[in-house]
């Protein structure tokens, strides 16, 4: 393909994007040397692009399930890729939050702008899944562009609570959660920038982990902003959230996010029980102006029963846990904008690059605009506000605030094992086909009080079901060190294993 020359016209409206002027001169120079400076990217344009060779090929589009067939709506598409014949996995049927790629099969992030993307490469954990023996057999429904936990964004309808159909799934993973109840489907996998594992997990009443920053390779996934970009597997139980990471942790040349990754036999930390371990009750993660009373009474009752399988339970103060949200959305803002302005690719990242679905992205962002969802349209006008206006300062000074956030918590679990909070401060939230635009963004954001700040610090962070109030799931997170995602596993599974959590 024949690359365009810029016009004397192009030249001039780059040069006033970029705020200076071009004279004549100036001009007639940088023109006569495009010509010889485009034989370079015309050199690059005829390079093979460098791709490491599937290693499962047998493998079909697959279908949209009816709703019939599908009546939460968390499935996007049905689909059969078999891996390996034996493995830690075999016999397990996994379904992956449709930000994440996988060769041959549409790749839409929930929104119409990717509607006909299909992704040319594995993500880096679709092979490790594979390898180990396990079949992916949907790609699941998500909030659009996963920009909200609210459950009702996607461009291809609400994802509906198990319990309750009149509820949300919560998001941006709600159908990696409300799949669960699937009995096909035994396993899923979620992204997490604000706590989009977890949060669904919370709502839907089962098992959603955000491991340690950097510990599971985000190559292949579409994300948010490389800094808190987090990928997780999402199960009935603990035991197969701790044997999925067991399978997708550890290094991946291809990840700049990782530095070193100390990894962990996670199933060996099961079945240990919580004697011995010291359990912090989280102060501030529990009465804000946000937190339901019977949620509030729940998590402490779980806390509770940690005490009487001989953990040490004690309650843990961490003002700074309340200011997480500033610091988050001073990242949020620019890095997303600066994201999604760069078609999904950002720049300066020694890292795997998509190019398909760059041009993918950045030609339907010019043609279509009008179909992001008012969460990114919001997000693109207050980051382009935010970067015109104050040049990248707040960004800058948000980045520079986690070392002191993740301290805080650091400092606490000196003291204790295992931090406990509720996961979202509220039960799911009803669905209203009739909500306003208003409405929609404040219900969008007002859950991920507890869960963002596990984001900014990297510190793992598991959801459990802990209880039930008028049908609807309550979530209990416990929150361990960094790459000691084996204790936080080994709390959980000691809980899971004493309370049926329907019936607390």
């Amino acid at each position: 393909m024949a690359l365009r020359l810029p016009t004397a016209e192009d030249l001039k409206r780059m040069a006033q994007m970029n705020h200076f002027e071009l004279n004549e001169e100036e001009l007639a120079a940088f023109q006569e040397l495009m010509p010889g400076l485009f034989e370079n990217f015309e050199q690059l344009e005829q390079m093979p692009e460098p791709r490491a060779p599937l290693k499962y090929r047998d493998r079909e589009p697959g279908f949209r399930p009816s709703r019939q067939e599908d009546p939460l709506n968390a499935i996007l598409r049905r689909c059969s890729l078999k891996g390996a014949s034996s493995g830690k996995l075999a016999g397990k049927r996994f379904g992956l939050k449709n930000n994440i790629c996988v060769s041959g099969m549409p790749m839409t992030c929930g929104s119409l702008l990717l509607e006909d993307y299909v992704a040319d490469t594995d993500a880096t954990i679709v092979t490790r899944l594979l390898d180990a023996g396990a079949e992916v057999t949907a790609l699941l429904n998500l909030e659009n562009f996963s920009f909200s936990g609210g459950g009702e964004t996607s461009a291809f309808g609400p994802i509906l609570n198990p319990h309750n159909p009149e509820h949300l799934a919560s998001g941006s993973s709600g159908g990696s959660a409300a799949a669960l109840y699937y009995d096909d489907i035994d396993i899923t996998i979620g992204a997490d920038q604000g706590g989009s594992i977890r949060m669904p997990a919370s709502w839907c009443g089962v098992v959603g982990l955000k491991a340690t920053f950097g510990l599971v390779p985000y190559t292949g996934i579409v994300g948010v902003d490389n800094t808190i970009d987090h990928v997780g597997p999402m199960a009935r139980t603990v035991e197969d959230a701790a044997l999925t990471l067991e399978v997708i942790a550890g290094k991946d040349p291809l990840d700049p996010r990782q530095g070193d990754v100390p990894v962990q036999q996670y199933t060996e930390a099961l079945g240990q029980g919580v004697s011995g371990l010291r359990i912090g009750l989280l102060t501030e993660g529990f009465g804000t102006a946000l937190s339901e009373d019977d949620v509030d009474e729940s998590v402490r009752k779980a806390i509770n029963i940690f005490g009487e399988l001989g953990a040490e339970t004690t309650e843990v103060s961490i003002p700074n846990h309340r200011d997480a949200g500033a610091i988050l959305w001073g990242l949020m803002g620019e890095g997303a904008t600066a994201y999604i302005q760069s078609n999904g690719m950002g720049y300066h990242w020694p890292g795997l690059y998509n190019p398909g679905l760059t041009a993918s992205l950045g030609k339907a962002r010019r043609a279509q605009a009008n179909d992001f969802p008012d969460t990114v349209k919001l997000i693109l006008l207050m980051g382009t506000y935010m970067a015109e206006t104050y040049h990248g300062r707040m960004y800058a000074k948000a980045q520079n605030q986690r070392p002191g956030l993740r301290a805080a918590y650091d400092r606490a679990l000196a003291e204790v094992d295992i931090l406990a909070l509720p996961t979202t401060p509220m039960k799911a939230h009803r669905y209203d086909s009739e909500m306003g635009v208003l409405e929609s963004l404040s219900q969008g954001w007002n859950m991920l009080g507890n869960t963002a700040p596990f984001n900014l610090t990297g510190h793992p962070a598991i959801s459990i079901p802990c209880g039930k109030s008028n049908g609807l799931p309550v979530g209990l997170m416990l929150v361990g060190r960094h790459f000691d995602d084996a204790t936080v596993l080994r709390a959980a599974n000691a809980f899971e294993q004493h309370a049926d959590w329907e019936t607390l």
